[in-house]
């Protein structure tokens, strides 16, 4: 099956620059739990890359992105609306070891 359209990391980052974004509502709580500041969210993207993209998501275009914050945090971030004015950060969270091989890009057991 072929994507619709390519993912475009310069254009999720002009986004943040531009502040154009949100934190999705449903995650907000989650991601204040675990002591993500929007500044190390911002940079993990500025810095990131897509790990992978999920342009055929029936609730609408997201990728995941791994970046560092400028404290040396791993981050991976759910990005959606990559088609809107507006990027939707739905998640952000700290990769876990159990779940990802020790470069934090791959699943562990290929999935």
């Amino acid at each position: 099956m072929r994507d619709e359209y390519p993912i475009e990391l310069e254009v999720i980052r002009e986004q943040i620059r531009g502040g154009r974004y949100t934190i999705s509502f449903s995650h907000t709580e989650k991601v204040r739990l675990r002591k993500i500041g929007t500044d190390e969210i911002e940079e993990a993207i500025l810095r990131g890359i897509i790990i992978e993209p999920y342009p055929n998501d029936p609730r609408g275009a997201s990728c995941l992105i791994m970046g560092f914050s400028s404290q040396g945090r791993a981050l991976h971030v759910l990005c959606g609306n990559l088609t809107g004015d507006e990027l939707l950060i739905i998640t952000a969270y700290e990769p876990d070891e159990d779940e990802w091989e020790a470069d934090l890009k791959t699943r562990k057991g290929g999935g």
